[in-house]
């Protein structure tokens, strides 16, 4: 009676983990050393942050021994830097793709070219001649509202660098007084 009604139920939560992470295309990365993406923790970089979600897992599972950090950052509305997400090869060479305003699919995509290799050109060229997406959800992304920005946004780190340098303080202080200043008013 209770297996009856557990298969009323549906799928279990388990099964349906795993079907997610086994959706087509599977996302093995060849020869890559480690994934780093930096984003804010909250409020923005909203592709970057359904990647998360909904791909990494995905990229996880494929690729067990691959190094992955995400790094969440608190940022406020006066801050304005981009999500970045850098790839490490085995050969040491390191690539970085810059996410913002991309959505998952989007992100999910340059990282398969980037390293996806043999496997996913091969995936790709049957999913085009089929007609059908690529990646699953890739139809919204034409849809894409672009919000404007004055010029390019820093990375993370180029914005704490500069940040640094508007708010470091000088070493030494300068006296509003000339020095021979004082010392002829104190003779006097």
């Amino acid at each position: 009676m209770s297996q009856a009604r557990a298969a009323a139920a549906g799928p279990s939560r388990l099964s349906t983990i795993l079907a997610h992470l086994n959706t087509s295309p599977k996302l093995t990365l060849s020869n890559l050393k480690s994934l780093r993406l930096t984003m804010a923790f909250r409020n923005d970089h909203f592709g970057a942050r359904h990647f998360v979600k909904e791909q990494l897992p995905r990229i996880r599972y494929a690729n067990p021994s691959l190094d992955i950090q995400v790094e969440r950052v608190r940022k406020t509305q006066n801050e304005a830097w981009k999500p970045e997400l850098e790839l490490e090869f085995d050969s040491g060479r390191r690539q970085t793709i810059n996410v913002h305003e991309k959505w998952s699919t989007a992100i999910v995509k340059e990282v398969m070219e980037a390293a996806g290799g043999g496997a996913w050109q091969q995936y790709k060229a049957e999913a085009e001649a089929a007609g059908r997406e690529v990646v699953p959800g890739e139809a919204g992304e034409k849809r894409v509202l672009s919000r404007k920005t004055k010029g390019a946004l820093p990375g993370l780190d180029e914005f704490r660098a500069a940040k640094a340098k508007t708010t470091a303080t000088p070493s030494k202080a300068v006296p509003a007084v000339p020095p021979e200043t004082i010392s002829q008013t104190a003779s006097l």
